[in-house]
């Protein structure tokens, strides 16, 4: 059993990333911007909602989230394991997230954080935003997403780091390198554990 968390700011890469590790370590990826963004497609009420949010650049609340994502998880109780993508956000979330996988005696094993430089995330997602179309890739909404996140989401880089299980990646770095070091972190945990072969 391996869980994963992988964290970084819009635009660093994480969900390439998350990607090659689901397809080196068979794991579940539940991606909440994803899942987030499936529900507005569908114009689900619940999608309605969330599309006012991300609109605006500003985090969907905890509620809205965890209720989504317990229900995307207890679809595959018998998986190897999971990687959590964009998520947690917020200390209350990653004690939420930990009671979850506690109540399964799947605790969270690794936490990536893909640190990227501000002016390199500005350059990807105005990048992105011009390939995609995504909606949350104008240059208002950049600033506003940024600085939510390091303002809400910094402060797991000490609370995982106080747990033990944080792991720093430069993401700036070639995507190949990133998951080299992500693939060396994880590898690491998973021979001391003697999952390894």
């Amino acid at each position: 059993m391996l869980n994963v968390i992988i964290f970084g700011p819009p635009g660093s890469g994480k969900g390439t990333q998350s990607a090659q590790i689901v397809k080196k370590y068979n794991l579940i990826h539940l991606s909440t911007g994803d899942i987030l963004r499936h529900e507005i497609m569908e114009k689900t009420p619940i999608g309605c909602v969330v599309k006012e949010y991300i609109d605006n650049g500003l985090l969907v609340p905890d509620e809205v989230v965890l209720k989504m994502l317990y229900h995307k998880a207890s679809i595959y109780p018998k998986r190897e394991g999971f990687i959590f993508d964009g998520f947690p956000r917020t200390i209350y979330q990653a004690e939420m997230l930990d009671k979850m996988l506690e109540r399964h005696n799947r605790p969270i094993d690794v936490v990536v954080s893909v640190e990227v430089k501000e002016d390199e995330l500005f350059k990807r997602m105005k990048g992105r935003a011009v390939d995609s179309g995504r909606s949350d890739d104008n240059e208002f909404t950049i600033k506003k997403r940024i600085d939510v996140y390091k303002e809400q989401t910094y402060p797991l880089i000490d609370f995982y780091r106080n747990q033990g299980k944080l792991v720093a990646v430069n993401g700036m770095d070639s995507v190949d390198v990133v998951f080299d070091h992500i693939s060396q972190a994880v590898d690491f945990y998973l021979n001391k554990k003697n999952i390894l072969p």
